[in-house]
């Protein structure tokens, strides 16, 4: 009875050990992930410290840009409206109506710290994702580090180009739209600084996550999650969503505007299609020796 006992009292060490060990690995990489995410946290304070160096420029022509008839997508559209009288002479924006206002003591302090802190975000995602693809990469195998490949580099320019059209359409046309809608002309249009900032972060860097679908689609595809039978199913599903999104993104009475936007939305769609696929052929060709499964 003692010896068995002993045994007993051996495998209950043995267990508390791996157990000890198992949640010992667990926390060590916590402190692990917990360093590269600090290295991401510094980078994003150094790209935020270099934008409260160049402040004037960041904010007299970057963010209060959408605001001023000379800005670029406003010049563009008066080009084309010359070229093209078709579109009509209001497709030319020659005035951006609405005054911005400061209402507290502390407003313009605040501004400048949330919008040189939102510019740091914005710099920064690249080398955050950067980090979180070295926390990740030692726990894939070879073939999943070779399908990876590039991940950074695509999902950082997916995520400008968002930026990019979010600032240069999406919020141009919002922001036009926004401060010339009247409901009564008794009523004066005029917002605080903090409302035009939360709108141009909330299109520009929402418009940025909205863009990064491909990438999204790659890794559930990787996962087996997506389908490209199951995307080309629900392609007028998509669709409907896509204009939905549109519209919020967009609040314009006009279809033109909201095609606009919904357009890169179809082709990122279309593009996250031909992705889901080509993962499918991929692992079909490493099961089977063909693109195809057998029961296809």
């Amino acid at each position: 009875m003692s010896d068995n006992k002993a045994k007993d009292l051996i495998e209950a060490v043995k267990n508390k050990g791996k157990i000890l060990e198992a949640e010992m690995s667990f926390f060590d990489h916590i402190d692990v992930l917990r360093k590269h995410l600090l290295r991401s946290l510094l980078a994003i304070v150094i790209f935020t410290s270099l934008a409260f160096y160049y402040y004037e420029f960041l904010f007299n022509t970057v963010i209060m840009g959408p605001k001023s008839p000379d800005f670029w997508t406003y010049r563009m559209m008066c080009k084309l409206a010359a070229q093209y009288p078709s579109l009509g002479a209001d497709f030319c924006i020659t005035e951006i109506k609405g005054k911005i206002i400061n209402t507290e003591m502390a407003g313009q302090f605040t501004l400048q710290i949330n919008s040189c802190i939102m510019t740091g975000i914005v710099f920064g995602i690249p080398y955050l994702l950067f980090e979180l693809w070295l926390f990740i990469k030692p726990a894939l195998h070879e073939k999943e580090r070779k399908s990876a490949r590039g991940f950074v580099f695509f999902a950082s320019l997916l995520f400008f180009i968002g930026v990019l059209f979010g600032y240069f359409i999406v919020c141009a046309l919002s922001i036009n739209f926004l401060t010339g809608f009247s409901i009564s002309p008794m009523i004066e249009n005029t917002f605080t600084i903090d409302s035009y900032l939360s709108s141009i972060a909330t299109l520009t860097i929402g418009t940025g996550i909205i863009f990064e679908l491909p990438v999204v689609i790659y890794i559930l595809s990787l996962f087996g999650v997506m389908t490209p039978k199951f995307m080309r199913a629900s392609r007028r599903y998509a669709v409907v969503v896509i204009l939905i999104i549109a519209a919020i993104v967009t609040p314009t009475p006009d279809i033109i505007t909201m095609m606009v936007v919904a357009f890169p939305l179809f082709l990122l769609y279309e593009l996250s299609i031909f992705i889901s696929a080509y993962i499918e052929r991929k692992k079909n060709k490493e099961l089977y020796g063909t693109s195809k499964a057998p029961n296809n």
